[in-house]
């Protein structure tokens, strides 16, 4: 029955708005789902997915016979040092930009504006600060787990502490980044998002267990080519599609108001200032390339600190174009759907999926490019999950393993290693499995993916900066400190209830049956508006601010605890080495203690001559 017709026999018959709604919504329902059951993938699309996975897997099983074979620990979890500059950059950019960039960046775009491209200006400001003060530290440590460092530089405490939260952190932005994929899978071919995340996580799993981190590293190397070429394919399409081709994106974007990139309003309660994401993305870059197991694991990949530092320069600029290309396509999205939004209409149930809904609608008449797309989408997910397995098994096998025979007095058996962190990796894989099924639950993916990098990476940055700079912090300050702002940003992050994100102007007027679509979004909307200011202070704090927040509340909350137990609980403390210092702070100590000792020889010279 045509819908139209169908609204205008319940008007005569004086059938309620409520019903009709409800009517004209199972209706809806019914033919979505005989839509999402039916494939619109072709066999080209499966044979570029499958050559792209089999060369995925590929990778991982070469690796895992050449070379070293994997012998050593330290070939597995750190090649050998051994890793060149241009795939190490290649490497550091596509860990950092997940599905969830893909996916979360071009529906944040398309719903909210440009505003989101500021925070990789974070990455500008933050890759001196890496380079020149954090990495040279855990160069000269030589350790696969930076959790070290917190040991030397204040106890095991602090270490365990700060372990267990990046431990979860990792599963839970793994989980998250598992469940982006499953989504595009979901929208073009009906497959269940439970069946796309296992499939997914389960060819992760192997060839990152299989090959070690150079097989990681390499394989994003080809994913990262991948991921270009899916970004190409949406605006190749799109171009074809559009009438002017995307010459006329911007001004459409102008008037829909998502061309503003600047908000200089300095309230914490505004989701994207310019304030929160200049800060925000600093704090959140430097939370992911200075402390970070992932990509600090990586940067000591290369063969010397230069080479290191000249592969996160480089990543920079990738980094930069991925992420504008994305973005642009969230507004090229926007051009193509002005008159007739997706998830408005019915047709799809979130803003994540309006890319993949674009890929089963348009790209379907070239065979093989849907399958390209959903290649990038693939490939986007697997190199940061494969990252991240394979450094938490590196801070499993350290910070947990290894400890543990020491305290039961057992020697570690070295020449096990290999195995034992493969072993850890398959185990890592199946619990990221298990946050990736609860993943949808958490939000968009964008506000998901930093809101847990936030709450939990501000505090661990926190720490590691306390140890680094502040002489007097001890470990009493530093645990006192990173535990306060976990539970603060924890609270804030996934405290509830939380008010709605307003978007901006979405439009159905030219979609088939526009009236019932307008209807029914009148129906779903709240009759009045909520003040915001009735929800709790803290839960209104824009996700941005959640690292700064850890960041900001370790480092007083630290050191003021260091000041008060110093002259309680360490007294006679040994001082730590220089090197754990950051470099100009390192030098400075050197140089004091040095002038210190010249003093005391020549107190000692004087009584000598004396007596």
């Amino acid at each position: 029955v045509d819908r139209a017709r169908q609204a205008t026999i319940f008007a005569r018959e004086g059938v309620p708005v409520r019903v009709k709604n409800r009517k004209n919504e199972r209706i809806r329902l019914q033919e979505q789902s005989k839509d999402n059951s039916t494939s619109t993938l072709q066999w080209p699309d499966y044979l570029v997915i499958g050559v792209m996975l089999s060369i995925s897997a590929g990778i991982g099983i070469y690796y895992r016979f050449t070379g070293g074979r994997q012998r050593t620990a330290e070939e597995y979890f750190s090649a050998n040092r051994s890793m060149g500059v241009v795939p190490l950059a290649i490497a550091l950019t596509v860990s950092f930009m997940s599905a969830i960039t893909l996916l979360g960046i071009s529906a944040e775009t398309y719903t909210h504006g440009m505003k989101i491209v500021q925070l990789y200006l974070g990455g500008l400001l933050g890759t001196p600060i890496v380079l020149y003060l954090y990495l040279p530290v855990f160069a000269k440590l030589n350790t696969m787990s930076v959790y070290e460092y917190l040991e030397k530089r204040f106890g095991v405490g602090a270490r365990l502490v700060t372990s267990t939260a990046n431990f979860l952190q990792l599963l839970l932005y793994t989980g998250v980044v598992l469940f982006a994929p499953s989504l595009a899978l979901e929208a073009t071919t009906g497959l269940s998002g439970n069946m796309s995340v296992l499939l997914i996580g389960l060819i992760c799993t192997f060839y990152s267990t299989v090959g070690g981190i150079k097989a990681v590293l390499i394989t994003d190397v080809f994913q990262g080519i991948l991921m270009f070429a899916g970004v190409a394919c949406v605006l190749a399409v799109a171009a074809d599609d559009l009438d002017e081709g995307l010459s006329n994106v911007w001004s459409v974007a102008q008037d829909g108001g998502r061309a503003e990139f600047f908000d200089f309003s300095i309230d914490p309660t505004v989701r994207h200032s310019s304030w929160a994401l200049a800060i925000g993305g600093t704090t959140i870059f430097l939370s992911l390339y200075a402390v970070n197991q992932v990509q600090v694991q990586r940067l000591l990949t290369a063969k010397s600190v230069k080479a290191s530092q000249h592969a996160l320069f480089l990543s920079g600029p990738i980094t930069i174009l991925l992420g504008g290309l994305t973005a642009f396509c969230g507004l090229v999205l926007y051009a193509v759907y002005r008159y007739c939004d997706p998830v408005t209409s019915g047709k799809i149930s979130s803003f994540d999926k309006i890319m993949p809904y674009f890929a089963a609608e348009r790209m379907s008449r070239v065979p093989g490019v849907t399958g390209l797309f959903i290649s990038g989408v693939f490939s986007a997910s697997l190199s940061t999950i494969s990252a991240m397995l394979n450094s938490l098994s590196a801070v499993a096998l350290e910070d947990y393993v290894k400890p543990a025979c020491r305290k039961f007095g057992k020697e570690f058996p070295e020449e096990k290693a290999t195995m034992i962190g493969k072993c850890l990796g398959v185990l890592n894989g199946f619990l990221c499995l298990a946050v990736a099924f609860i993943a949808k639950s958490m939000g968009s993916l964008v506000e998901a993916a930093i809101g847990i990098s936030g709450a939990i990476g501000g505090p661990i940055l926190g720490i590691f900066t306390l140890g680094m700079f502040v002489e007097r912090a001890n470990q009493t300050g530093a645990i006192v400190g990173i535990v306060t702002a976990l539970v603060t940003c924890v609270w804030a992050a996934f405290g509830h209830p939380k008010p709605r994100t307003s978007l901006l102007s979405l439009s159905v007027e030219g979609c088939d049956n526009s009236t019932m679509f307008v209807q029914h979004r009148n129906a779903t909307l709240p009759e009045e508006p909520v003040d915001e200011s009735s929800y709790f202070y803290l839960y209104r704090i824009s996700y941005l601010w959640y690292n700064p927040l850890g960041l900001t509340i370790t480092l007083i909350i630290g050191y003021l605890t260091s000041l008060i137990t110093n002259k309680i609980l360490y007294k006679n403390a040994r001082e730590p080495e220089p090197s754990l210092f950051t470099p100009l702070l390192a030098s400075r100590i050197r140089r004091r203690r040095q002038d210190a000792d010249k003093t005391t020889s020549s107190q000692l010279f004087v009584l000598q001559n004396r007596r």
